[in-house]
């Protein structure tokens, strides 16, 4: 199963890793963006026999049993809910099926669980949404604090609800506003805290456009990871302010690129991409009159 959309230790193993590019991830997910998502398994993602789908036993997760059948019937004594029936103690509950033993913290292991348990790919659009609804600080991290003020900001305390939830929150990053606020939640959460980074390494700051974009995807794009891929000696890596800007470029310049102006204030890597895309564009098509002309001398030929 891939990492999490996380910072993770293997930094080749897929996308969530910040490494860039997923084998069948990244790209798999550009493609889907335009046909939705397709029909996903029905959870929880539990075993009757006792054991998760992860192979976690469930003595070790004792409060998967609580969270679920305290769902089905009344509300226990100790219980604190808030809004529509919501439960704090659930919520710490289902917390604790993942949390790490040495730190108050869900981390890369018990996030991977997590997902699987959802049945859903770590690498995906919809684990960034719900890491934006828990405004979750660090890659392959939730703290309770995040978890608990998430779930309660999503209005749901089991693995079913968050579930649930899913569609609800597809459906709010549309909105014009939200995206905006996800698209700069990206960055930061693509970030290295630890090491106090300031920019997106090129590779990571690929994988994560083409993630963030998974729901409508700009016509310019490609073009521009294009540019990123086949430039890697010039750029080392994107500040927030060319990674802010490059969403106001897809919303105001046309895919022909006919309305750009560097009188504007734009990056000046915008100029550089402009100026690389026309010419590129130029040049195949030269390439194919070129072949129109070599198989009309062809055609005389055999006459």
């Amino acid at each position: 199963m891939g990492q999490c959309v996380t910072k993770c230790k293997n930094p080749t193993s897929s996308l969530g890793s910040k490494s860039g590019d997923k084998e069948g991830s990244s790209k798999s997910q550009h493609k889907k963006s335009s046909g939705g998502h397709k029909e996903e398994p029905t959870p929880p993602c539990s075993k009757a026999g006792g054991e998760l789908l992860n192979g976690t036993k469930a003595q070790e997760v004792r409060v998967e049993t609580l969270v679920i059948s305290a769902a089905m019937g009344e509300p226990r004594k100790d219980e604190h809910l808030v809004g529509d029936g919501l439960s704090i103690l659930r919520i710490n509950e289902l917390f604790h099926c993942y949390k790490d033993e040495h730190e108050d913290a869900i981390l890369e292991e018990g996030m991977e669980r997590f997902c699987n348990d959802l049945c859903v790919d770590p690498a995906e659009f919809r684990v960034l949404v719900l890491a934006w609804k828990f405004q979750a600080a660090t890659m392959c991290k939730f703290t309770r604090k995040e978890f608990v003020e998430g779930c309660k900001a999503i209005q749901a305390d089991s693995l079913e609800g968050i579930y649930a939830r899913f569609p609800y929150m597809l459906l709010d990053a549309r909105g014009e506003e939200n995206f905006k606020d996800l698209y700069r939640f990206t960055f930061q959460f693509g970030l290295d805290a630890e090491e106090g980074q300031r920019s997106l390494q090129r590779d990571i700051a690929i994988a994560l456009w083409r993630l963030v974009f998974t729901q409508d995807t700009p016509a310019i794009l490609e073009h521009w990871l294009d540019f990123l891929v086949e430039n890697p000696s010039g750029i080392r890596g994107i500040s927030r302010d060319t990674w802010n800007m490059f969403l106001n470029f897809t919303q105001t310049i046309g895919p022909d690129l006919s309305n750009y102006s560097e009188d504007e204030a734009w990056p000046s890597l915008f100029d550089t991409f402009v100026e690389w895309e026309l010419e590129h564009r130029k040049k195949k098509v030269e390439q194919v009159q070129a072949g129109k002309e070599e198989e009309g001398r062809c055609t005389e030929t055999e006459g």
